[in-house]
């Protein structure tokens, strides 16, 4: 049985039983978010509260990896594919009880695949560190699915003043979404010549 590298931070750490915790959590949301086909009020809280646990969880976990020295292989590749995994849940969820126009799913769903492949395309040039924008992305996301999740006009009325909030909030996702990923596609544009550049000069030399 082989041991983990002197100094190196153990596989089961908290940050990655988080990243477990959020994975797992996933299709306990979308069994609450799909009973009596998504018109229970009650399991449509229920279903909210799960998400926003798995979210919390998402936050916190980086941090507690960065700030630990609890970063692992296992965690690198994991974290995101959790939170890639609740988002495109919820999103595809929400589309099919009519709640999310598809348009909007595609969109924000075919960014984050696309942007995963062109992560893995420029990786061998070096990686490019998730940016404020995309950190903003990423949480203008999961506020408007909140706002969606909830079962606001039967809770609170105001049924016009819920879909204008709504629709706004999507709307703020789907521009942050387009903004961060032309300009994840432009840094990889820059790593890449970068890379090139040197590697010339270095045959050069």
């Amino acid at each position: 049985m082989s041991t983990p590298a002197a100094g190196a931070p153990p596989l089961l750490n908290i940050a990655n039983v988080l990243t477990g915790v959020r994975l797992v959590l996933v299709p306990v949301f979308l069994a609450a978010l799909f009973v009596d086909h998504g018109q229970s009020v009650e399991w449509r809280v229920a279903a909210f509260g799960v998400f926003a646990v798995a979210a919390f969880t998402d936050r916190l976990d980086g941090q507690l990896a960065r700030s630990r020295g609890l970063v692992t292989a296992f965690g690198t590749v994991a974290d995101p594919i959790a939170d890639k995994a609740l988002t495109g849940s919820a999103l595809i969820g929400l589309s099919m009880l009519g709640l999310v126009p598809w348009w909007a799913t595609v969109v924000m769903l075919g960014r984050e695949i696309a942007i995963t492949l062109l992560r893995f395309a420029v990786l061998r040039h070096g990686i490019i560190p998730a940016s404020r924008g995309g950190k903003a992305k990423t949480l203008t996301q999961a506020i408007a699915i909140g706002f969606y999740l909830l079962p606001l006009p039967e809770l609170i009325g105001a049924a016009t003043a819920v879909a204008w909030v709504r629709g706004a909030l999507l709307g703020l996702a789907l521009v942050l979404t387009v903004a961060t990923g032309a300009d994840y596609v432009l840094r990889a544009m820059r790593l890449r010549a970068t890379a090139s550049t040197v590697a010339s000069d270095s045959e050069a030399a």
